[in-house]
C-alpha cells in the first residue's frame, strides 16, 4: 500500500452506499483519505464487502465500516475483510457498549474470534499480531441513542471503545426532538459529545453535511468530518448541471 493518505486527507471522508468502485475513484482521486461505508442502510452483501474493502484500502482511503447492527458477526466480518474501524450502530448504554465494542477486540482485552483470513496473511499468528490488530482496528460506537449520549464518559472510558462516532438525526429523533434541524439543543448535544472525547483523549466522527455541522465539527477538533454522501453528491451535481443550464435557456429568452 502506498503512503497517499495524509493526515490532512484522512481527516475527510466520503459516505458510501453502494459497492461502487467508480465512486470509491472519484473520492480517492478528488482528495479524501476515507470512507464511510454505510452498510447498515445501503446496499452491501458480504461478498461485494469481501471485495471492496480491500480495493479501498489499495486506494490508501481508511475504511469505516458502519455495520449492520451491535452484534457479534457483522463486527467481526467488516474487521476479518480489512475494515480500518468499525461503526457500530444502535449502541443503547455504557454497559450495552462494553459487550458488543469487545467483539472488536482479542481477548484478554476483548471478545473478538481469530479467523485466520486476510489479516493474517492467510496464516497463523502470534501475540506480537495481536497486539497490533488490537491497536491498529477501532471500534467506534455509534452515539444516537438517548441512553448512549447520558452515559457519554462512562463509554469513553471503556478499553474497547476507540472513539465515537455521532449519528445525529437518530440522535434528535430518540430524544424527543423530532426530525434534526441542526438547531441549538442539536448542537449542544454534538457539544456535549465533543468536550467528552476531548476530555478522554478519544476521536469523535462527525457526518457534517452542511457548512454549520463542517465549521462545528473543525472548531471542536473532531477527528474526522464525513463531508458528503454518495448520494447527495450525485444529486447535488446533477441539479447543478439542471440550474445551470435552465439559467442559460432563459438569458436567452427574447
Amino acid at each position: 500500500m502506498s503512503s497517499r493518505t495524509t493526515d490532512v486527507q484522512r481527516t475527510y471522508a466520503a459516505w458510501l452506499s453502494d459497492p461502487s468502485f467508480a465512486a470509491a475513484e472519484i473520492v480517492a482521486a478528488a482528495g479524501y483519505g476515507a470512507v464511510v461505508l454505510d452498510i447498515e442502510h445501503g446496499s452491501f452483501d458480504l461478498a461485494d464487502l469481501e471485495r471492496f474493502i480491500p480495493f479501498l484500502r489499495r486506494l490508501d482511503l481508511e475504511v469505516l465500516a458502519k455495520v449492520l447492527g451491535p452484534e457479534r458477526g457483522p463486527i467481526q466480518q467488516a474487521l476479518d475483510f480489512g475494515a480500518t474501524a468499525v461503526v457500530v450502530p444502535h449502541v443503547e448504554s455504557a454497559a450495552h457498549a462494553a459487550a458488543v465494542c469487545a467483539y472488536g477486540k482479542f481477548p484478554p482485552l476483548g471478545d473478538r474470534s481469530f479467523a485466520g483470513g486476510r489479516t493474517a496473511g492467510y496464516g497463523g499468528f502470534d501475540d506480537d499480531w495481536v497486539a497490533r490488530q488490537d491497536r491498529a482496528t477501532r471500534v467506534y460506537p455509534m452515539i444516537e441513542d438517548a441512553g448512549a449520549i447520558e452515559e457519554i464518559k462512562e463509554i469513553l472510558a471503556l478499553p474497547v471503545v476507540d472513539g465515537v462516532f455521532v449519528g445525529p438525526s437518530d440522535l434528535s429523533l430518540r430524544r424527543a426532538r423530532g426530525a434534526y434541524t441542526r438547531n441549538a439543543a442539536d448542537f449542544a448535544d454534538l457539544a456535549v459529545i465533543a468536550d467528552a472525547a476531548r476530555a478522554a483523549g478519544k476521536p469523535w466522527v462527525l457526518p457534517a453535511w452542511s457548512t454549520e455541522e463542517k465549521a462545528f465539527a473543525l472548531a471542536h477538533g473532531a477527528d474526522q468530518l464525513v463531508l458528503t454522501m454518495q448520494h447527495g453528491a450525485l444529486l447535488a451535481g446533477f441539479r447543478a448541471a439542471l440550474a445551470e443550464t435552465a439559467e442559460l435557456a432563459g438569458s436567452r429568452q427574447p
